[in-house]
């Protein structure tokens, strides 16, 4: 069987600097890729700063840039950027994503169009630039949402944000074929980090872990080794939306 490996591979992670991608960026540094770790803020600037000077502590290459990336001219630039600066795209991960749990009659015009604008539209972009950049052979994945196989209350703007992105992945699987670049999107369950924790109740944290295996939430560590696969011996698995969340939820 053939292996692909990562090695001598150019990464480009969109929101790479912590969390779940900042675990990307630093595993695959580790399987030997360059990385392109994108950020979205001056908040998250320290945290990319740390991503990169880890990952050359240990010996392998990577570069920090800033773009919002619900500008899709922001989002040409950051893969133009990495481009140059590596020679040639090969991966791009996109964890990119906000998370709202909120009522829809509470819900304004202007928070719509941020979550839209953030879950939806920049996952668009980030896979039409992936397309247009990355080298033959390529790996696209996009983290979405176990919700989008829930039936609950309060992520109407999250879910919804997130469920185009199960289109664009199947679109752009059948138009990126012929270059054998596989695209994929990963629902993970709730996720044991800060970008959870914000929007929800200890009685409601408490609900989501006792509906997956071992009354746990989704750990980080447990779904990057999913994506490695998707970018490595998983190439010909592309257009599928794949839960990884400890029976959570399934369809």
């Amino acid at each position: 069987m053939t292996q692909h490996s990562l090695n001598g591979k150019v990464v480009l992670v969109g929101g790479g600097a912590k969390n779940l991608g900042g675990l990307i960026s630093r595993t695959f540094a580790a399987d030997g890729t360059r990385i392109v770790v994108h950020y979205n803020s001056d908040a998250t600037k320290a945290a990319a700063d740390d991503t990169v000077s880890a990952i050359r502590k240990a010996g392998g290459d990577a570069f920090a840039i800033q773009a919002d990336l619900t500008k899709a001219a922001n989002v040409a630039h950051v893969f133009e950027a990495g481009k140059k600066h590596f020679g040639g795209l090969d991966i791009a991960i996109n964890t990119v994503g906000k998370v709202l749990r909120k009522p829809i009659v509470d819900t304004t015009e202007a928070e719509y169009d941020e979550m839209m604008a953030i879950n939806a539209k920049a996952a668009f972009f980030f896979i039409k630039e992936a397309g247009r950049h990355l080298n033959n052979d390529g790996r696209i994945v996009t983290v979405v949402t176990s919700l989008l196989a829930a039936f609950t209350d309060g992520y109407s703007t999250y879910a919804g944000g997130k469920a185009p992105v199960e289109d664009f992945t199947r679109a752009a699987a059948k138009e990126f074929a012929p270059r054998r670049i596989s695209v994929t999107a990963i629902g993970p369950g709730p996720m044991d980090t800060p970008f959870f924790y914000g929007q929800e109740t200890p009685e409601r944290v408490a609900y989501h872990k006792s509906q997956a295996m071992g009354n746990d939430l989704t750990k980080i560590e447990d779904i990057v080794p999913i994506i490695r696969h998707l970018a490595t011996d998983g190439w010909w698995i592309t257009g599928q939306t794949i839960f990884a969340n400890g029976g959570y939820t399934t369809r």
